[in-house]
């Protein structure tokens, strides 16, 4: 690295500002006298001043100002809010008590019945007398009423309607949520074509009950839970549910059928109706009535539908299901898993082809005069007095029937299935019914 160097020596020579004060006074002293000795004196003293002012040195320049960081905005703290006063502490409210349900029944007068006057109450006649041949001999209050019933003039309408203004008193049934219409559907006794073997068109099993099938009556442990059962199977020690309609689809319960048949969707709607009338290869007209169930929830196949957005509510009907069963072969059995409720049979002789088949009282049904009832609430074999309209025409149809049935879908206190009986036109009514319709049920004064 090289490094540059200056020259700093200071030369002699004589100072501008002093040659010029030497020639001032020079100039001074040859143009002055001795008597002007104190004024040259000033002279000389102002001429140094005036030298020494000739050349000012330049001021030394300013140190660089250096300017302070910027300033970010000042916050201003908002001004103390004055305290709020604490908030009152909330007074408990008690919750409200849950609304009591509606009582299901209500007494009220035969006056408020519709249509009580315009029945033909001499075709209930059969039907009640079937009832008092086993409620007589079960509960006491059916006793004095159903003696009674034995002097009556059963061809006589005025002494059969006073016979019940006599002994029992209507009730109104109810919902819980106190409303007191409901639905009204419809069942008939079904005919099938089949045999006693397997073969040909008949290839769809109906099943006795199978022996491995366990139903306990809750009531008979726990009296609360009167008319409630439990079925199963067992698995070791333990009980555990029965198979499905889709279980015994894939294994069937091989040993354990009653009689085949030749339509798959005619067997299910014989389960849906409780029993039917099987003609058999060899001319033999046999009835099959239910005997138990595998103890799965019932699910209407026309509510699945209308879940699928396939049907509305107003489409479903047994010949609308039919007819898209018999359009799409390859998902019937799927719509049919959907219920997983299945019916087995026992076999009936048909003693008299003008009388419907046992119901759960255990007596024939009578078409047209019998329902079927949710027995938990309403009892099993009690007149009801029922006010509907028919399925085609909307015509009233307001007449005292006999509670002498259930079924898998009867579920609630507003809700019945009238049994239209047996043929194409019953067949025809029973799939078409879904109407709205009100309940009485007549008790015996006793009980109330």
């Amino acid at each position: 690295m090289v490094h540059q160097t200056m020259n700093t020596s200071r030369n002699s020579a004589t100072p501008a500002s002093t040659i010029k004060i030497h020639i001032f006074v020079s100039i001074v002293f040859m143009t002055t006298t001795r008597r002007s000795v104190p004024s040259l004196a000033a002279l000389v003293a102002l001429a140094l001043l005036s030298a020494c002012s000739t050349t000012p040195q330049p001021p030394p320049p300013p140190p660089p100002v250096t300017m302070p960081p910027p300033v970010g905005p000042v916050v201003v703290p908002p001004a103390p809010q004055p305290a709020e006063p604490p908030a009152p502490v909330p007074v408990p409210v008690p919750p409200e008590a849950p609304a009591e349900p509606t009582p299901p029944l209500t007494p009220v007068s035969f006056a408020v019945l519709p249509g009580w006057q315009q029945d033909d109450v001499r075709q209930i006649w059969p039907a009640f007398q079937q009832s008092c041949s086993v409620l007589a001999s079960r509960a006491a209050e059916w006793k004095t009423p159903c003696a009674a019933a034995r002097s009556v003039d059963a061809r006589d309408g005025a002494a059969v309607r006073r016979f019940f203004e006599t002994y029992f008193v209507p009730n109104q049934v109810r919902n819980p949520d106190g409303t007191a219409t409901g639905m009204i559907t419809g069942y008939y006794e079904a005919m099938l074509y089949g045999s006693r073997k397997r073969g040909g068109a008949y290839q769809t099993p109906l099943y006795r009950v199978p022996d491995d099938l366990i139903t306990v009556d809750l009531g008979s442990i726990y009296p609360d839970l009167k008319n409630r059962r439990l079925r199963g199977r067992l698995s070791g020690k333990t009980l555990v549910p029965y198979q499905s309609r889709a279980d015994i689809d894939r294994a069937p319960l091989s040993g354990k059928e009653l009689l085949w048949v030749n339509d798959p969707v005619d067997a299910f709607f014989l389960e849906v109706q409780g029993s039917g009338r099987v003609q058999l290869d060899g001319g033999e007209t046999v009835r099959v009535g239910y005997a138990d169930q595998n103890g799965h929830p019932y699910k209407a196949i026309g509510r699945w539908f209308v879940e699928q957005g396939i049907m509305t509510p107003d489409q479903v009907s047994a010949q609308s299901i039919r007819a898209w069963l018999a359009a799409n072969p390859s998902r019937r059995q799927e719509v049919l898993n959907v219920n997983a409720s299945y019916i087995f049979f026992t076999e009936q002789k048909v003693s008299d082809p003008n009388a419907g088949p046992r119901g759960a009282l255990n007596v024939p049904l009578t078409p047209g005069r019998s329902i079927a009832i949710d027995r938990s609430i309403l009892p099993l074999g009690a007149p009801v007095w029922l006010s509907t309209t028919m399925p085609k025409d909307g015509a009233p149809l307001q007449r005292l029937v006999m509670g002498q049935d259930v079924g898998g879908a009867i579920r609630g206190a507003v809700r019945a299935d009238f049994f239209f009986g047996f043929g194409p036109e019953a067949t025809d009514n029973a799939g078409l019914m879904k109407q709205q319709g009100s309940l009485w049920v007549l008790l015996p004064k006793s009980t109330n």
